[in-house]
């Protein structure tokens, strides 16, 4: 019980606004200490926390954190994703709903190049809401595909969600294994993780421009068609805007899933490789540079604080029985994995209206994790699925984080009513992508398993 209470503080004192790090690692050394105290909690076990801290500064995987960080930050920094946004955008005026299928196709460019979901929805909000409204798309559709399109970071490689997950994933089918008597486990990579979100993010981006095909054809009236006076995009800046930040991200995957590189080196080729792009396009000044790394120190530290305090989480979680209660509690639904897969799925749900998807991906994922795959989940399957529905309750009003950075750029006349009507189609999307991947697992396991 003392376990659910720790949790329950948790989750209160970080939606009251304190900050998430500091309130994972002082809330569970006051429950730890008050263990000592009361004869419920072995101090011995705080023993393995430095060893844990080293473990996390060494980890080879978690340097890719802030090289696709950097990637990122420089892409936005320097106007890069600016330009491709436009430049994709040009490509399909003419078609009807061409601008809407463009920010969904040029978004889900910049969700594998930022790997950000702020940022991206952010950009994007600042450079399509007005050519949309200003080609008389209809209000909610607008806003409804720069959210949804925003949100795609969470899912499509080379994802930073995906990167922490895969790691925090490791660790629990480690766990898993262990507790089933296998004492040489197998192990799941990030590169597991991205080669596995293929797929499943490919389908979600079809269905997203499926979705918006279909509606304007049926209502023409929610996306005029262009005039033919439109002039094509200069071939020359169709090269530099599109073409070449889409070769760097095709360079940095494919390094990934050939073999010819870990997950941490194609990071630092696309850390590279976004500097050059920007050197070219004389975008990298002093200042500019200096702005990015200051950013990017503080994203992450960031992480890495949260990272060192989840730790301490789940070492005073164990210390109160919390593993065995959480096992007890789900091992016994009826139904089996899908029962309990259900349950987690409605509880990170829910939790992704309060809580950001690291919070969640390093103080849930590791507590239930376990559980289901000790019942059978495959960790590759688990971790989209959790993915996907991360990036489902960040849509979802009235809390959903993407409706807030909208929010935060639309124009006055623009109301949140409107914005919460958009999305509603793209939720509806989101939940039949994790109800296929329900009934098809083969959609986030068979890439892995035929290339890596």
């Amino acid at each position: 019980m003392t376990a659910v209470l720790l949790f329950a503080a948790i989750v209160g004192a970080i939606m009251a606004g304190y900050p998430v790090a500091f309130t994972l690692a002082g809330v569970s050394l006051l429950f730890a200490f008050a263990g000592i105290a009361t004869g419920s909690f072995d101090g011995g076990l705080l023993n393995a926390l430095p060893n844990r801290i080293h473990g996390i500064i060494t980890n080879g995987t978690l340097v890719a954190v802030p090289m696709f960080v950097f990637m990122g930050v420089v892409m936005q920094k320097t106007r890069i994703a600016d330009e491709l946004l436009l430049t994709g955008a040009d490509l399909l005026k003419r078609v009807r709903s061409g601008l809407a299928i463009s920010v969904v196709g040029v978004g889900a460019l910049l969700a594998a190049g930022t790997g950000i979901v702020g940022a991206t929805v952010t950009a994007m909000g600042l450079l399509s809401l007005p050519a949309m409204l200003k080609r008389n798309y209809n209000t909610s559709l607008a806003c409804g595909t720069i959210c949804a399109s925003g949100t795609l970071g969470q899912i499509l490689p080379p994802s930073i969600v995906l990167v922490l997950l895969g790691e925090v994933m490791s660790s629990a089918y480690q766990q898993a294994q262990l507790r089933q008597g296998n004492f040489a486990p197998d192990t799941v990579s990030v590169a597991d993780l991205f080669a596995g979100a293929v797929l499943p993010g490919l389908l979600l981006v079809g269905l997203y421009i499926a979705w918006l095909f279909i509606a304007t054809w049926i209502k023409p009236e929610l996306a005029p068609r262009g005039g033919a006076q439109t002039a094509a995009p200069d071939p020359r800046r169709l090269v530099t805007a599109l073409l070449a930040p889409l070769a760097l991200i095709i360079g940095v995957l494919g390094s990934i899933f050939s073999g010819a590189a870990t997950p941490t080196e194609a990071a630092s080729v696309g850390a590279v490789g976004a500097v050059i792009l920007a050197y070219c396009k004389k975008a990298l000044s002093r200042e500019v540079m200096g702005e990015v790394c200051r950013t990017t120190a503080k994203i992450s530290c960031m992480i890495f604080l949260i990272l060192i305090g989840a730790s301490l989480f789940s070492l005073v979680f164990r210390g109160f029985g919390g593993d065995d209660f959480i096992h007890d509690l789900l091992g016994d639904l009826p139904g089996g994995l899908m029962t309990t897969m259900v349950v987690v799925m409605l509880l990170i749900f829910m939790l992704g209206f309060v809580l950001d998807f690291i919070e969640i991906t390093f103080i849930v994922v590791p507590v239930v994790g376990p559980v289901l795959m000790m019942l059978g989940a495959d960790p590759v399957w688990l971790g989209i699925m959790i993915a996907i529905n991360l990036q489902t309750s960040f849509l979802t009003p009235p809390f959903g984080f993407s409706l807030f950075y909208l929010r935060g750029v639309a124009p006055a006349q623009v109301k949140t009513q409107q914005i919460y009507k958009g999305v509603l189609p793209f939720i509806g999307l989101q939940l039949a992508t994790l109800v296929i991947l329900a009934l098809w697992p083969q959609l986030a396991t068979w890439l892995p398993a035929a290339i890596l």
